[in-house]
């Protein structure tokens, strides 16, 4: 399995680039995430792939980080994804959207990425529930530090992760940890 691709980035002809690396040249597929993100033509890159071997291709998938590329692993996983269509989601959102889409169980923010129809959604809310924990604890990393810690409160009393989402996106700011975690109960109350 190649693992990992470091060269020289000689052409990017979306969704696919190519990658000099000592002499052989890479096709790589990568989604529009990563295609944003790559440097310029001439400069170096390194890319995390993902190999898929079929009966009449061999085709490479580069990232260039690991949630991208473990996002990309687990939606391989479901019946009726394929890569093409695993690209067409990260391509749509990031995975930290993702994650907070599958935890919120929001079928909506899905069916807006190209190729993604209705049951298609609902089979990867279904399927990756729970999967993405480490996304979506970086997701909630970026919420203020009181906020957090009002989160992690939340769910060692035993409400589930789209519970504590909600009440802590409805938290003022400003407000320390104990009272946070007041007003986080009162509005998981009503």
């Amino acid at each position: 399995m190649i693992g990992r691709i470091a060269g020289r980035l000689i052409a990017k002809d979306p969704p696919q680039v190519l990658v000099d690396a000592h002499g052989v040249g890479y096709e790589i597929d990568v989604p529009m995430s990563t295609l944003y993100d790559l440097p310029s033509i001439g400069e170096p890159v390194v890319l995390l792939t993902h190999l898929v071997v079929r009966e009449d291709a061999q085709l490479l998938y580069g990232f260039l980080s690991e949630s991208e590329r473990a996002a990309f692993r687990q939606l391989i996983k479901i019946s009726g994804v394929g890569p093409r269509t695993a690209l067409g989601v990260l391509s749509g959102m990031s995975v930290s959207e993702l994650a907070q889409a599958i935890t919120l169980q929001e079928s909506a923010r899905l069916t807006r990425v190209p190729g993604i129809g209705t049951k298609t959604a609902e089979r990867l809310l279904l399927e990756l529930k729970g999967k993405f924990a480490p996304e979506l604890s970086a997701g909630t990393a970026r919420l203020e530090d009181n906020q957090g810690d009002v989160m992690r409160a939340l769910l060692a009393l035993g409400y589930n992760e789209r519970e504590a989402i909600i009440a802590c996106k409805s938290l003022p700011a400003g407000l320390g940890v104990s009272e946070g975690i007041k007003h986080a109960l009162k509005q998981l109350a009503k």
